[in-house]
């Protein structure tokens, strides 16, 4: 499967963005996808992430209550959909999946990973 995450851009602090991470080459149903960010100088970090029914959705502290991760299976497709978004929110966002049901916070436990999407938050 191939990921192309999209829906970054520049948007004022308390604003929402959309991202979403559209699969091809097979369907990811079965699979569990994660979205993560990097920001400059600092280590990719885990952001939200869902199992592969969808049943299941896990966010870091830093965006609970913010974000919220959904799948749209009929269009193979995951967004995170990021409300009242802060200056430090700024990163290039990646999205990933691992051919297992099961989520989980790790990177490494990601198999393939898209391209990345720009996010910048302005004050």
């Amino acid at each position: 499967v191939q990921l192309q995450a999209s829906g970054g851009g520049e948007v004022q602090a308390g604003g929402s963005l959309r991202l979403s991470c559209a699969a091809s080459g097979r369907s990811f149903s079965t699979f569990a996808v994660g979205w993560f960010r990097q920001a400059p100088g600092k280590e990719r970090e885990f952001v939200a992430a869902s199992t592969a029914t969808g049943g299941g959705t896990y966010y870091a502290d830093s965006v609970k209550g913010r974000f919220a991760i959904s799948r749209d299976t009929a269009k193979n497709t995951v967004h995170l959909q990021m409300n009242s978004l802060k200056p430090e929110d700024t990163a290039v966002y990646y999205c990933a999946s691992r051919p297992y049901p099961l989520a989980t916070t790790r990177a490494h436990d990601y198999h393939t990973w898209g391209q990345g999407t720009q996010v910048t938050v302005s004050s």
